[in-house]
């Protein structure tokens, strides 16, 4: 089988599509044939610095795939040949908090990724397709959609009425945006692009900034709102948001800590995180029951994901570099076949 493979820190442009031998399932596992492959920022960051991941070469990247299984392992019960299904990012998190077992099972870091045209998975480590969806629409839920639901109904649920800041119109924001329609939560996004704010209004945004044409954005959301602030803030930015992010929350406000896309360095005063007993939550992707939660919500509403754009499996290096220039409005796919 063909697969895409990390083999030096070279970057992007040192991806190397080599021939592998194919795996076959042991007892509690499935083989699966991918028809697709989203990008996530983190999977750009662990292509662009493998080496502090302390990743071996060769490993192949991305975490999130879609599709049918082709063989199951001895023992193997709840999935059968033919099944589509979609890959759990973290292949041992079934339920409850978070753990260290968990962490070591994320797949595309601690475990070897799924920019293949077969991966072998955990039996408990997939989900139904939701039947609506096609390949690639399912290939993009695993992480960033199920970081968004994460963030918006654990530890502590929005309610409909309540106002939502999101940072940005990645995969995540974008995400957060359907699910705070769905949920009846108005939202207030930002961004650089007017043009991309104009699309996250015609997905139900409530209100839109600039944030290059309104600098002190976070005093625009609390004028918004009357005042008070936002009830929950999707944070994504990292050390370079996160100050307005506390800022601009209500008292008794939620901050799910999501991203780094201003880096991992920068200095933040917790003294507004004290005075206004804010709540700060790190979020990373998701538990199984979580995903299954969330997948019943997106067929009820028949909900689509945002694909901005989808690449021919030969040609993933643009994928990344679609990523890296940061002009794509939702989700990146990579077909397999």
């Amino acid at each position: 089988m063909r697969a895409w493979e990390i083999i030096t820190d070279g970057g992007i442009d040192a991806l190397s599509l080599n021939e592998r031998r194919m795996s076959e399932p042991g007892p509690g596992q499935v083989l699966v044939k991918v028809h697709a492959s989203s990008v996530n920022y983190r999977d750009l960051s662990t292509i662009e610095d493998p080496t502090s991941r302390k990743l071996s070469f060769p490993t192949i990247p991305n975490s999130d795939a879609a599709g049918e299984v082709v063989a199951v392992g001895t023992g193997t019960v709840g999935v059968a040949v033919g099944d589509r299904v979609m890959g759990c990012f973290f292949q041992d998190w079934e339920a409850g908090p978070i753990s260290s077992t968990a962490m070591a099972s994320a797949l595309g870091g601690a475990k070897p990724g799924v920019l293949a045209e077969y991966v072998v998975l955990d039996a408990r480590g997939v989900v139904p397709v939701p039947a609506h969806l096609s390949w690639a629409e399912a290939a993009t839920l695993p992480c960033a959609a199920l970081t968004a639901w994460h963030a918006l109904t654990q530890p502590r649920p929005v309610r409909p009425g309540e106002t939502v800041l999101l940072l940005g119109t990645g995969g995540v924001s974008v995400f957060a945006q359907q699910f705070c329609q769905i949920m009846g939560v108005r939202t207030i996004v930002t961004s650089s692009s007017n043009t991309k704010l104009e699309r996250m209004r015609s997905l139900g945004a409530w209100e839109t900034i600039n944030y290059r044409e309104t600098i002190d954005w976070d005093s625009k959301v609390v004028e918004l709102t009357d005042g008070v602030g936002a009830d929950c803030v999707i944070e994504v930015g990292g050390p370079g948001t996160l100050q307005k992010s506390i800022d601009a929350a209500r008292i008794g406000g939620f901050i799910a800590l999501i991203g780094i896309l201003t880096g991992v360095e920068g200095a933040v005063s917790p003294s507004n995180i004290m005075r206004k007993s804010i709540t700060v939550q790190g979020i990373y992707v998701g538990s199984r029951q979580m995903y299954v939660e969330m997948n019943k919500a997106i067929s009820l509403h028949k909900m689509k994901p945002v694909i901005d754009e989808e690449f021919e499996f030969s040609d993933a290096r643009a994928a990344y570099h679609r990523m890296r220039s940061a002009q794509h409005f939702g989700k990146l796919v990579i077909g397999v076949g």
